[in-house]
């Protein structure tokens, strides 16, 4: 490649005209399901004017979206971008754009530039989403729970769906039967456990004893499940934790912290979010954890000092004034740290959590986070539980405005390569273990 090629940048253009061979309306639905984008902009597209589907982009990129969209049936071309143009609109901005194809040589997934914000964002509305929960509720209710399988599918698919970053929206790809396999695995042990305790003690002690070695695989399992089920733009995550590593954050690092009486609970946290962030990957691309130890015993040194002032004030309140006027410093010194540990922990690790030369940012705010908690509460309470939706979006809604990525030059040439280069890849989905365990 000549260095002329190395410093043009190019851009692809389109005119509505289909290539031989093609018949219009297959061309049409190709281009909108390589875009995702909606029935108008599509026409926009193939209404005969010359538009930009991508600019910016190096020889080789060029090339590989080129390629893409000719097997659509797409008449494109390549065409240098004038000197003159700084970074123009696309037609297809903020739209999914299309993979490369299995055969194209990868491309660098290093990305360059100034670090640029991408906000997340979060869509859904709690009247949409009340649809989806009660019917969930009603059919695991008439099914006797084999219907909860489905409902965490669908649920999972919403809040994914409706959360978008940089235009394209989150995938969830579980499938209900496999997620049923493993809960129905789950309920069989749980019934021989419970046989076994009623007619046979001793063998009850010996099951429990034996089941220990299988929670750090059980650990790795979800974690792996949940993120190979998950993805952005057709590039599905993947979690590559080992079980010593696991073992370590289930019961070694929790012990070594009981015999230093809690000494390491900060560090005990950081090697949690070690493990979760350090075994996560986004298509081949590993993730990491970029913080130092010295920041978790700062988060709870300031976590400490904050119960202790309020318990000081709380103690002398209550024997120098009135119990009540204690109860009430020491309900707001809760109610403190419960925010204080519910946004700080996601901040924690959210900031220190890169993808290459991606970063991420996280300000939630503790009051704004024990306000939302308070009210969704008191809400639900007060409908006897209907409000549950809404509250749940409101939540997701609040932590998407207040997450961001940060974006190393360009996040399309970014995911472009991680297609390229895990195109290839199988994707060996496993058993279902939906246990909870997650670093926020």
């Amino acid at each position: 490649m000549t260095k002329e090629l190395h410093n043009e940048l190019y851009q692809i253009t389109f005119a509505g005209r289909i290539l031989e061979g093609f018949n219009d309306a297959e061309v049409r639905e190709n281009v909108q399901a390589l875009f995702r984008i909606s029935d108008e902009r599509t026409a926009s597209l193939f209404s005969g004017a010359t538009k930009t589907l991508k600019s910016g982009l190096s020889h080789a990129d060029a090339l590989v979206y080129h390629e893409r969209l000719t097997k659509a049936g797409a008449d494109v071309h390549i065409a240098k971008q004038p000197a003159a143009a700084v970074n123009p609109k696309p037609e297809t901005d903020g739209a999914q754009p299309p993979a490369p194809s299995d055969a194209e040589p990868a491309t660098t997934a290093t990305p360059t530039g100034p670090q640029q914000e991408t906000p997340l964002e979060f869509t859904g509305n709690g009247r949409e989403y009340f649809g989806i929960w009660i019917v969930n509720i009603l059919l695991t209710i008439v099914t006797l729970g084999i219907y909860s399988a489905w409902a965490t599918v669908r649920n999972n698919q919403y809040f994914y769906g409706n959360t978008k970053l940089d235009g394209a929206s989150f995938q969830y790809l579980a499938s209900p039967i496999t997620i049923l396999k493993g809960r129905l695995i789950a309920l069989a042990v749980l019934v021989v456990y419970v046989v076994l305790s009623e007619m046979y003690v001793e063998a009850a002690v010996v099951f429990a004893i034996a089941f220990i070695p299988l929670v750090p695989w059980i650990m790795v399992r979800s974690l792996r499940f949940n993120a190979v089920n998950s993805a952005y733009r057709n590039i599905r995550f993947d979690f590559q934790g080992r079980y010593g590593q696991a073992f370590m954050v289930a019961f070694v690092w929790p012990l070594l912290n009981l015999l230093t009486l809690l000494l390491l609970t900060p560090l005990v946290m950081k090697k949690t979010h070690e493990f979760i962030a350090n075994g996560s990957r986004y298509g081949t691309t590993e993730f990491a954890l970029k913080a130092d130890t010295g920041s978790y015993y700062r988060f709870f040194g300031k976590g400490l000092l904050i119960a202790i002032a309020f318990g000081v004030a709380a103690f002398l309140t209550m024997r120098y004034v009135g119990f009540t006027v204690g109860s009430i410093i020491a309900a707001a010194g809760y109610l403190t740290l419960f925010g204080y540990f519910m946004a700080g922990i996601s901040n924690l690790f959210l900031n220190a959590v890169h993808l290459d030369r991606h970063g991420f940012e996280s300000r939630l705010q503790p009051l704004q986070m024990v306000w939302i908690y308070l009210s969704n509460s008191f809400f639900v309470v007060l409908t006897l539980g209907l409000f549950t939706p809404w509250a749940k979006v409101r939540m997701a809604r609040y932590r998407a405005s207040c997450t961001a990525m940060m974006v190393s030059g360009d996040l399309n040439h970014f995911v472009a390569a991680e297609q390229n280069r895990t195109s290839a890849l199988g994707q060996e989905l496993g058993d279902a273990f939906d246990v909870d365990f997650a670093a926020i």
